[in-house]
């Protein structure tokens, strides 16, 4: 299933309509990583996967400890994600989709916002990069 999703500025055509979202907690300095799948209008959290917890960052109540991770399924859908970019955490958000990635949100910048396109959006396209 083929999807378009817009970052910030940027319009995403998926071939695959879903992509992970991964990042660095910047209090607990642990991974998190999430499958998000496009559907219609809503972004559906099909699955997250967590190193560790604390500071807000507890494994889900069904989550079960595989490879070192916990992982849950998901229980979220949602019109749009927003991320912030504060440049003060050492690292971005990594957007990965149709096994090419991007970082995002690295430096100082107005939140960044991750969301299905608008019809009007899918004319200006750009593909992931190389």
């Amino acid at each position: 299933m083929t999807g378009c999703l817009t970052v910030g500025t940027t319009v995403l055509h998926l071939a695959l309509g879903s992509f992970t979202l991964s990042w660095t907690h910047s209090v607990e300095h642990v991974a998190w990583q999430e499958d998000w799948r496009i559907n219609g209008h809503m972004l559906t959290l099909e699955r997250s996967r967590l190193k560790g917890s604390g500071a807000g960052m507890e494994p889900g109540p069904d989550a079960v400890l595989k490879d070192g991770w916990w992982v849950s399924a998901g229980h979220l859908e949602v019109p749009a994600l927003m991320l912030a970019a504060s440049g003060a955490t050492g690292a971005g958000w990594t957007l990965c989709a149709d096994g090419q990635c991007r970082v995002i949100g690295a430096d100082r910048a107005a939140p960044i916002k991750v969301a299905p396109c608008k019809r009007e959006a899918v004319k200006r396209t750009e593909p992931m990069p190389d």
